[in-house]
């Protein structure tokens, strides 16, 4: 009986101060100059705690609202930290997507153990090429204990209304960062009908170990910990109502 009073003690204090909202936003869809329909938006996650295993489900409709086809994309971040965001894109060529008038987005997602927020974009440019086209050039650095493996630089690029306009995803190379090393990349854009759209951009670093600098203020990060440490604590006495609230937070657009 104690043990099930601590249970209740804990499911009715933390939870409400864990669980808060990811969803979706600054989506739009568009026809790039590769003829090839777009789809593109951003996972903001609101949550205390960081999502992993975020995928996108995408449904097309004709002009007659009919279901055309259902496509599922990832982030091209891994692991969201809360307060941050992570963009997604679905590309189809044009025979699959030529009665597309409408779709309709789904989020589905998993929580996740923290990961250091330690990988840090030191300093970033936004130019054109010889050939016109867009490029982000920047520099991005290791500030953890340990070797930083697989790192990858993501670009998130928005119309003057903040709706996503392009993404992109690289490797630096190598694609590993020493402690305290730092790495040159470069994104690239090619579609030069959306470069005409694009007004602001932000840049997310990432690796197998660790998770970007965070966005947010250092009182948001203490918050972070005591909530986080509350969580670890629910998931260790009562897996299986974790298991089941996890499915019932999940958004569907």
């Amino acid at each position: 009986m104690k043990q099930i009073f601590i249970i209740i003690f804990l499911f009715v204090g933390v939870i409400p101060s864990v669980f808060g909202e990811a969803f979706i936003e600054n989506d739009q869809q568009f026809v790039g100059d590769d003829k090839s329909l777009h789809i593109v938006g951003e996972i903001t996650n609101n949550l205390k705690v960081p999502l992993s295993q975020i995928n996108v489900i995408i449904t097309l409709f004709d002009e007659n609202k009919n279901q055309i086809l259902v496509k599922e994309v990832n982030s091209l971040v891994n692991t969201i930290m809360p307060g941050m965001k992570g963009p997604f894109e679905l590309v189809l060529p044009s025979n699959e997507a030529k009665d597309t008038e409408s779709y309709s987005l789904n989020l589905d997602y998993e929580l996740s153990h923290p990961k250091s927020q330690v990988i840090d974009i030191t300093e970033s440019e936004l130019s054109t090429d010889n050939h016109n086209n867009l490029i982000i050039t920047g520099v991005v650095k290791n500030n953890g204990h340990i070797t930083a493996n697989t790192v990858a630089i993501i670009a998130t690029l928005y119309d003057i209304e903040g709706n996503v306009a392009g993404v992109s995803r690289i490797h630096p190379e190598p694609d590993y960062l020493g402690v305290n090393d730092n790495a040159f990349f470069l994104v690239t854009i090619p579609d030069k009908i959306q470069n005409e759209q694009i007004k602001e951009y932000t840049l997310i670093a990432e690796s197998e170990e660790y998770a970007a600098v965070p966005e947010f203020p250092i009182g948001t990060l203490v918050l972070l910990a005591v909530t986080l440490s509350a969580y670890i604590g629910i998931t260790r006495y009562s897996g299986k109502i974790i298991t089941n609230l996890i499915s019932a937070a999940n958004l569907k657009l």
